[in-house]
């Protein structure tokens, strides 16, 4: 019985996955409103996409060299596969920080058309999207942890080498929701402040003004900081829960076992 739920954990988050693609499939569905809310949308998607793609690059080559010097420096206790984890948990972070802000980028306009409609469609539009999010965080991270779980089960080890190699897992989600949130954070600081710099002092205009261009640089920096670098740091977040309950549980059984 045991055994049959374990296998079950990945296919739940692979259903989990692809309730998130019809989700976001139904919100990229939705009008987007005039032609000038469609244009603004798309620089805004644009510029989020490019500090993204930036910041996932410099990522990939820290990612690398810790993760070659987590598998060179394996003991006994772990094994080199440790650094197999901490590269799948860094991939699955940074796809849920992509997944919420690829979709948040849709939703945004899309909610603000349906708002010049009604109050109710503009809310469904907009939980649809932060579902997206959500069931990604999820997903990810059952699929993750319950494939390495199986994985290493599989190749005879007791319980506490398994979960020691797992927990590099949450170490590549953490190291991408560290420098994502962080990275993020600067950035949609800066824009938010240099935006309200050049609009309200110099050109004496009001904040988010559309004729003040850094508004644009403002919302990008709102998508990659509270939303892709939010999801990093989601992600990460409910993996060492899991992990964390797994040692206690792994250290509760040993104790009953050894009476």
């Amino acid at each position: 019985m045991g055994q049959t739920i374990t296998f079950a954990i990945p296919v739940f988050g692979v259903l989990a996955l692809l309730f998130m693609a019809w989700r976001s499939s139904w919100v990229s569905k939705q009008e987007e409103g005039t032609e000038r809310m469609s244009r603004i949308a798309k620089n805004i998607a644009d510029g989020a996409m490019a500090f993204l793609k930036a910041e996932y690059r410099v990522l990939s080559i820290f990612v690398i060299a810790v993760a070659i010097i987590l598998g060179l420096t394996a003991n006994a206790d772990s094994s080199p596969l440790v650094a197999v984890s901490f590269v799948l948990g860094a991939v699955c972070s940074a796809l849920a920080g992509f997944f919420g802000m690829r979709i948040a980028t849709k939703a945004n306009v899309r909610t603000t058309n349906a708002a010049r409609n009604s109050l109710g469609q503009a809310l469904e539009v907009a939980f649809a999207g932060g579902s997206v999010m959500g069931l990604g965080v999820v997903g990810l991270g059952v699929l993750g942890l319950g494939t390495l779980f199986i994985v290493y089960d599989g190749m005879g080890w007791d319980i506490n080498k398994v979960i020691t190699v797992i927990t590099g897992f949450s170490f590549g989600a953490s190291s991408i929701a560290l420098f994502a949130r962080v990275g993020g954070g600067i950035y949609t600081k800066a824009a938010d402040v240099g935006a309200d710099l050049v609009g309200k002092v110099e050109a004496g205009i009001p904040e988010d003004h559309p004729l003040n261009p850094a508004t644009i640089a403002d919302n990008v920096g709102d998508n990659v900081g509270d939303v892709a670098g939010m999801g990093a740091d989601l992600f990460e977040s409910y993996v060492g829960s899991i992990i964390g309950t797994m040692v206690l549980g792994a250290a509760f059984i040993s104790s009953v076992l050894s009476l």
